[in-house]
């Protein structure tokens, strides 16, 4: 059921449009909370040692040549890829200014504090679980509607330049940004291919559950 929605669902504390720079408390909250699930998700993934998603594969392969931390890099990737917003023609929001920072921060702090599962098993069940935290949040960041973030609005300038299905445009910045990554040191495994694989399915449940919840 929840696989077959197309749109971004809007509830209550959803804000009437991207670029809204006064939203209400309750939408400022649930777009923070969302982005914190996020970044928890994401650090989690690199934490459980079975691969991380397709962007933080990048950024593990830049810190493990710089020696600066993944959450660091997290947060300089995110900024760099909004300089080419600018040629695209897209406005970033307040979502997408704390889409970078919390994001980052939340990364860093998985990595300090939850250790890697000891054995083969656990790290891919952590895996998986993290790919379900990253839908989650991912679903209540974008409900709230305050600006997509920096890869988001990559993608979706991309898209409009080059009249490229969404679908290809999303697969080759992933599949170039995993591969330069992993050259470069990144971490890439199975849980790589369930965070390829699982990110729909699981960005849609969360839409389809925080719908439910607040409708």
């Amino acid at each position: 059921m929840f696989l077959k929605i197309k749109d971004i669902p809007k509830v209550s504390w959803s804000s009437e449009k991207p670029l809204n720079f006064k939203p209400k408390i309750s939408t400022f909250f649930f777009l923070c909370f969302g982005l914190a699930l996020f970044g928890l998700g994401e650090g989690l993934l690199i934490v459980s040692s079975s691969g991380a998603s397709p962007w933080s594969v990048l950024a593990q392969g830049i810190s493990v040549k710089s020696g600066f931390s993944v959450g660091l890099i997290t947060f300089v990737i995110s900024i760099s890829i909004l300089i080419f917003w600018i040629p695209l023609n897209q406005k970033p929001g307040i979502g997408t200014i704390l889409n970078a920072l919390i994001i980052a921060l939340m990364i860093d702090i998985c990595i300090k504090y939850f250790p890697t599962p000891e054995n083969y098993f656990s790290q891919i069940l952590l895996g998986a679980i993290a790919v379900f935290i990253v839908g989650l949040g991912g679903g209540i960041y974008l409900i709230a509607n305050l600006g997509a973030g920096p890869r988001d609005g990559l993608m979706v300038g991309l898209q409009i330049k080059t009249n490229l299905p969404i679908a290809a445009v999303r697969a080759s910045l992933e599949i170039t940004v995993v591969c330069i990554g992993w050259y470069l040191g990144g971490t890439v495994g199975i849980g790589t291919l369930i965070f390829a694989f699982g990110i729909g399915p699981f960005v849609a449940l969360g839409l389809f559950l925080v719908n439910k919840l607040f409708n």
